[in-house]
């Protein structure tokens, strides 16, 4: 099953990452710790759209997802 788009909700110590498939359906969804994000990040396949909402540490995950590949949205 390909990756549409993955959602990550920006918490405070849990973030909730959602990965969506072509046809709208939930691959995945779980909490991750912050220390973890980015290897799971890292397990996605480049170029996926990753969607997170707009706050204060958004623009910071944001800019280190582009460097890797990763096409970011702020919502």
């Amino acid at each position: 099953m390909s990756i549409k788009v993955v959602g990550i909700d920006i918490a405070k110590n849990l973030f909730q990452v959602c990965v969506l498939g072509t046809n709208g359906q939930i691959l995945s969804n779980r909490k991750v710790k912050r220390d973890k994000l980015l290897d799971t990040v890292r397990q996605l396949p480049e170029q996926t759209a990753l969607a997170m909402e707009s706050c204060a540490t958004s623009h910071h995950w944001g800019r280190i997802f582009q460097e890797l590949g990763y096409t970011v949205a702020l919502i």
